[in-house]
């Protein structure tokens, strides 16, 4: 049976026409073979279409500005039509944005803002610069959007950094304006150089020429000043007048003089440096004064805090600020504080070129002189100590409770000087040498109990002209009395002095550190205590002021109050001895707060309370089993309840810990509220005193009633559950009641101890209930498991089942693949079969042809044979003509008919084959 379904025989009359009509018109099978070409590779072509990626060609870029905005939207990125722009503009702001940025959609609104009121004098041009045709997009590469650059003239870009607020880019932008301050009078002198940030002046004669010489340099240098500190610290001002510059001893037109409040201001020296734009501003940036600097995080990840705190203890002053405005009274008296701070020489208040300005009858100086105030100086130079250490004796027995703490100096003798050498800092040497003379002689310092200062001078080592100084007092270690009052320690006019080496008077001895200006005479005497702290303590602060408008959220962090309406905020942070103190902000924010909030810092056994981080999402509920404790709640929950207190230490990240909750819940339940209480503490948003800190989750402190401070750590060995925490807690609880019972208290406790146990029963009916639920549950569980098995083995049959019949649909599958292959051999064979009978039919038609024309030609011959001989010659040879032609016929058809027979015995002997 073939695979048509046909048997051979019947199949054979059908096939007969075709192929007769196939060797009639061979042009159908090419036709046939192209219609199939084709239509396979119309087929492989959509396959492999689908197989590549489909992506969308993105949109074009639409307005990002308004159209009515005074802002040049360059929506497609035409970079270069915005330098041909900036040609013919002074001043150029370029926005470099992204569509899709939300900084960027932010900071739109900002420069509009801006942008309405400076467009008379600034070009404010938008550029997108993520669309992938536009120029931007192919010639800068930003890792961040927005991005503004200013252009002055043909000087830039100058990237501006800060906070994209309205009010800080106009002040930026007005910078670049004028990045020059024109000095012509004493009045603006005095209020250049009383502001806080470092200023630079340049003195140029402008008589001579519209631009002397040196001055295009110097306006240069101030824009490259701006576009290396977007912050724009270093102001830059140009005196115009010869007798104001005479005042800070400018007399050479071009001179270059850096304005420092603390430290001996400088000129800048043409002599050893090239006097260029770079040079100058270099030099301004390396040796600017920086009492006070502004903190403005971009908002993403940065090191900018962490390297400052690095540096050691900071003061962070947060006070709402606006760039804009003319006066800052607040930021004023900060400054002043900060001069004070750092004002180490105690000389004339932090500001003697400010005093000198003020007298008109005084000659001018030359404050570039290291020696404007040698007088001065030399007059108090004993009691000067340039080199000092504090040292903390041991205790003196071991059962005191009491330090002796001294100040370690290094003095100079008012002997014969060759010649008089400034060092700058302290010689490592010099201290390391007066400490082992020092300790030598460490028992002479020991006192039991002594309320004066005693001072002691001896005799260096190395030098007939130096000497080191002693001055010790006796401190009580719980440092109480310092807390009530500032001038107990060292500052009580007795003080007694004990030789060891060389006598002295009391003038030239020191006192300790804190109170040292009690024997050093000063110019003002309000600022005794707090002039030139930070050079006389080993605790020195770095300010930093932050604009609470933007960054309150630091403060915040830091533990300022969320309800607050004036956003004024002091910290400091002590990132070393990992500790931060708050001002309280009940106090107003101004300079006397400040100076005592540096002094109580500063001071040996700092009063100041460590503030701790509390969570302030924790909010309290009665209904709670588990009592929440927070930072705050701490010392009052824990140590001032008169209960036993269990405290669960966890963390939100902790999975263990979460597990640990019901067994806390049960135990709530189980223990009776009047006389215990189980509370937790997350210690991730919670600071903690450090004797009470923990390294491991979760931990177990109990606190028992009466004997608070001496918690016991549940053992880690143990397992936690509600079993090992009952014992845990009855073996080392104790009870509020010690005093002898009478018999009404009996009856109370016995009728305690009868609900407690109808309590405790009624808890264990409760457990039993659920034992018994428990147990049904698993009963039911156990059934369905069981069946869940017997549903599983019945599956595996299937699936044994399922893959033999899909072993011997496989099988099958490949007899038909190999019946098909043959068939289709065979076909192929056939086909070819009948192309040749096709060719040989053609050719017998041919020859049958030929055949009829040589038949008609001999009888047109034989016609006319006729009609010449006799009839009787005719009739023979007609008769002999006809026996010819009809053999030559009959051998013809007879031929043929074989040919014929013999291929339908081939067909008809193939298609029983099939």
């Amino acid at each position: 049976m073939s695979l048509c379904g046909d048997s051979g025989p019947a199949a054979a009359p059908r096939l007969r026409p075709r192929a007769a009509q196939m060797a009639r018109r061979p042009e159908l099978l090419c036709g046939a073979a192209i219609l199939l070409g084709c239509a396979f590779l119309v087929a492989l072509k959509v396959t492999c279409s689908r197989a590549k990626d489909v992506t969308m060609p993105a949109k074009l870029p639409v307005n990002f500005f308004s159209t009515r905005s005074p802002v040049i939207d360059l929506f497609r990125g035409q970079l270069d039509y915005a330098d041909h722009l900036r040609q013919d503009s002074e001043i150029v702001l370029y926005f470099f944005y992204a569509p899709w940025c939300g900084q960027s959609i932010a900071a739109r609104e900002e420069i509009e803002h801006v942008a309405s009121r400076l467009s008379d004098q600034v070009l404010f041009v938008a550029v997108n610069c993520w669309w992938n045709q536009g120029k931007c997009r192919k010639q800068k590469h930003f890792f961040y959007f927005p991005v503004i650059h200013l252009y002055h003239r043909s000087f830039g870009p100058i990237e501006y950094k800060g906070p994209m607020s309205a009010v800080y880019i106009e002040k930026f932008v007005r910078r670049v304006m004028t990045p020059l301050l024109y000095i012509s009078s004493r009045s603006k002198l005095l209020d250049f150089l009383s502001n806080y940030e470092p200023g630079v002046l340049g003195y140029f004669e402008f008589n001579a020429s519209p631009q002397p010489p040196g001055y295009l340099t110097f306006f240069t240098s101030a824009l490259h000043s701006l576009k290396k500190d977007y912050l724009g610290t270093i102001r830059f001002g140009v005196i115009t007048d010869k007798h104001v510059a005479e005042e800070i001893s400018l007399v050479h037109s071009g001179s270059v003089y850096l304005h420092r409040h603390v430290n001996t201001s400088l000129i800048y020296p043409d002599d050893i440096m090239n006097y260029t734009a770079e040079n100058i501003c270099k030099w301004a940036l390396e040796n600017r004064e920086m009492l006070i600097r502004w903190l403005r995080p971009h908002g993403g990840k940065s090191l900018l805090l962490n390297n400052e705190l690095k540096k050691g203890p900071a003061l962070l002053i947060f006070i709402p600020y606006n760039p804009l405005a003319e006066i800052h009274p607040l930021l004023d008296e900060i400054t002043k504080v900060a001069l004070e701070y750092h004002n180490c020489n105690k000389s004339q208040a932090a500001e003697p070129d400010l005093q000198h300005l003020g007298d008109t009858g005084s000659p001018a100086f030359d404050s570039s002189v290291p020696d404007a105030h040698t007088k001065l100086s030399e007059t108090f130079s004993i009691t000067k100590s340039p080199c000092c250490n504090t040292v903390v004796l041991p205790q003196w027995h071991s059962i005191s409770r009491t330090h002796n703490v001294c100040e370690l100096c290094i003095n100079q003798t008012l002997g014969v000087k060759p010649n008089k050498v400034h060092v700058p800092h302290c010689n490592f040497f010099e201290i390391e040498a007066a400490l082992d003379s020092f300790y030598l002689q460490e028992r002479t310092f020991f006192q039991v109990i002594s309320n004066t200062i005693e001072c002691s001078n001896f005799l260096s080592f190395y030098s007939p002209f130096s000497y080191y100084t002693a001055c010790c007092r006796t401190v009580n270690r719980h440092f109480l009395s310092f807390i009530s009052s500032e001038k107990t320690i060292f500052q009580t006019p007795k003080v007694t002095f004990s030789s060891h080496g060389k006598k002295d008077d009391t003038q030239h001895s020191i006192p300790h550190i804190e109170d040292r200006n009690c024997f050093i005479p000063d110019l003002h005497s309000s600022g005794t205590n707090f002039t030139g702290l930070s050079c006389r303590t080993n605790k020195t602060l770095n300010l930093y002021l932050l604009d609470s408008n933007l960054f309150w959220i630091y403060a915040e962090r830091l533990g300022a109050s969320r309800s607050t309406h004036v956003k004024e905020f002091a910290a400091i942070v002590d990132l070393k001895e990992e500790v931060h103190y708050v001002l309280d902000q009940n106090q107003s924010l101004v300079g006397s707060t400040l100076e005592n909030f540096i002094k109580n810092f500063s001071i040996l056994y700092s009063p100041l309370k460590r503030h701790l981080v509390d969570d302030p999402s924790v909010l309290l509920h009665d209904q709670h089993v588990i009592t929440e404790v927070t930072t705050n709640t701490f010392h009052q929950t824990v140590f001032l309840s008169e209960k036993n207190v269990l405290l669960l230490y966890y963390a939100q990240w902790c999975g263990f810990c979460a597990s640990l909750n019901h067994i806390f819940i049960q135990l709530a339940r189980l223990l009776p509220p009047d006389n215990f209480i189980v509370a937790r503490i997350d210690i991730t948003r919670n600071d903690l005193p450090w004797e009470f800190m923990t390294d491991r989750l979760p931990t177990i402190l109990f606190f028992p009633y009466g004997r608070k401070e001496q918690s016991v750590k549940f053992p880690e060995d143990f397992s936690v559950n509600l079993p090992n925490l009952l014992k845990f807690i009855l073996h080392h609880s104790s009870f509020s009641s010690s005093e002898h019972c009478t018999k009404e208290c009996l009856h109370k406790e016995t009728v305690l101890q009868q609900g407690h146990i109808s309590h405790l029963e009624k808890e264990i009916e409760k457990l039993r209930s659920e034992i018994t639920a428990l147990h049904q549950a698993h009963d039911q569980l156990e059934a369905q498991l069981s069946e869940a098995r017997r549903e599983e083995h019945r599956l595996q049959q299937q699936k044994h089942t399922l893959e033999k019949q899909h072993k011997t649909l496989q099988l099958h599958s490949e007899q038909l693949q190999a019946t098909y292959n043959q068939k289709n051999q065979e076909l192929l064979a056939m086909a070819e079969k009948l192309q040749e009978l096709a060719d040989a039919s053609e050719n017998l038609l041919k020859e049958n042809t030929l055949l009829r024309i040589l038949v008609a030609s001999r009888e047109g011959k034989l016609q006319s044979q006729d009609e010449i001989k006799e009839p009787l010659q005719s009739e023979q040879t007609r008769s002999e003509d006809n026996s010819v032609v009809s053999t030559a016929t009959d051998t013809l058809e007879e031929k043929r008919i074989d040919n014929i027979d013999t291929t339908e015995t081939k067909h008809s002997s193939g298609n029983r084959t099939e």
